[in-house]
């Protein structure tokens, strides 16, 4: 069984870039898993931080408008992992998952840790390039030219153990 998660779609990430075409891809995504009928998991991260905008009480920290109507499972994280300290990995067996793809916010950070955490766990990888986003850029990283979403997918493909695929790639499939 397959599962696609949909890291930190959240509105205080989301409003600090321009992602529509992100978006698009992250629903094409959805479709494709409900069509199949297969889990969509939700995950959404809290900050504590009181200022932080994916504090709880924020409107920053709640999954963005548009794919509201898709939130059957939602797993609720506070590190970049989504498996550490929550109930992912129980939910996923529930399900019977051997295969989860990952999408979503931030690449460099939960998506990644996510990916990694999956693998380690015995999961097959699939990391959807792109239909991650970031809100962080090469002036960011004082790397001039990083393409970040690119550096990660190719890191994480060198590794063999991890597929990555672009969208066109992942329709095909």
């Amino acid at each position: 069984m397959q599962a696609l998660l949909i890291i930190d779609v959240q509105n205080g990430l989301v409003d600090l870039t321009q992602c529509d075409d992100i978006l698009t891809k992250i629903e094409q995504c959805i479709q494709t898993f409900q069509a199949q009928e297969k889990p969509i998991i939700f995950i959404q991260h809290f900050d504590e931080a009181q200022e932080s905008v994916l504090h709880p009480t924020n409107k920053g920290a709640q999954i963005i408008e548009r794919f509201q109507p898709y939130i059957e499972h939602l797993v609720i994280k506070k590190t970049p992992s989504a498996f550490y300290q929550t109930n992912l990995q129980e939910l996923l067996a529930n399900f019977g998952v051997e295969h989860v793809y990952i999408t979503g916010f931030n690449t460099e950070f939960c998506c990644q840790f996510t990916a990694i955490a999956a693998y380690d766990r015995g999961f097959r990888t699939t990391f959807i390039e792109d239909a991650t986003n970031t809100v962080n850029n090469a002036d960011t990283y004082e790397m001039t030219g990083l393409d970040i979403r690119d550096f990660v997918g190719t890191v994480l493909h060198w590794s063999n153990v991890i597929e990555v695929l672009d969208m066109e790639e992942y329709l095909e499939s």
